[in-house]
């Protein structure tokens, strides 16, 4: 079995209030469909409970700042001192560590946001796995769905592993930044400290350290 794609190869867990939630995951695109199921368990079993408005699925940690016209459609937790700039779109299953920034009219859906990390302003995230003090720059977008409507790969080397997954945009390791219009293809996995220059459309696998470009 290839133990690359373990998440302790690409975050460092130790300091996310929600890393139960990679406990027996082998490739980190397991993640991306128990979202939800561990959401909506931290709900049911108490140990969070829904403070937002009127809603029955949406937690904000305490100091997280909500501009106005940013909208949490849920389910959602949101950690610590967090900021969720102007017209953010925060649809379904978004779980965000501490100190995390989502600027204007970015939208996010069902991934995960480890601490520290930016999307910068108008960014689409969905179905993936952002690491801790990852910067997403201005107007990139991570794809998640694949043209032709197969199953989404991820292709090391000359090895092709099946996600099994209609819906998988990336995984991106502790450290890395991402250039102004990049595109994030189906599948990417990018290591740890990875650079993506602006402009590119970048997949496969990129090993720690890696510039893009």
């Amino acid at each position: 079995m290839d133990t690359h794609f373990k998440p302790n190869n690409y975050f460092d867990l130790s300091e996310f209030t929600h890393r139960d939630l990679f406990d027996g995951v082998e490739h980190v695109w397991e993640i991306v469909p128990k979202i939800s199921e561990y959401i909506q368990m931290m709900f049911d079993s108490g140990k969070l409970k829904p403070n937002y408005k009127n809603s029955t699925n949406i937690f904000i940690g305490e100091n997280t700042f909500i501009e106005e016209g940013a909208f949490i459609k849920g389910p959602a937790i949101i950690g610590k001192n967090c900021y969720i700039g102007h017209v953010a779109y925060l649809r379904e299953n978004c779980l965000f560590g501490d100190n995390v920034h989502i600027g204007h009219a970015s939208e996010i859906k069902n991934s995960v946001f480890l601490n520290k990390s930016k999307s910068a302003h108008l960014n689409y995230v969905a179905d993936s796995i952002v690491g801790n003090n990852v910067n997403i720059a201005g107007g990139a977008m991570f794809a998640n769905f694949r043209l032709d409507k197969k199953h989404v790969t991820v292709r090391k080397n000359d090895s092709i592993h099946n996600t099994n997954l209609f819906k998988f945009g990336s995984a991106v390791g502790d450290n890395s930044s991402i250039g102004a219009g990049v595109v994030i293809n189906p599948g990417t996995m990018l290591g740890i400290n990875t650079v993506v220059y602006p402009l590119v459309s970048v997949r496969g696998v990129h090993k720690n350290g890696e510039v893009v470009k």
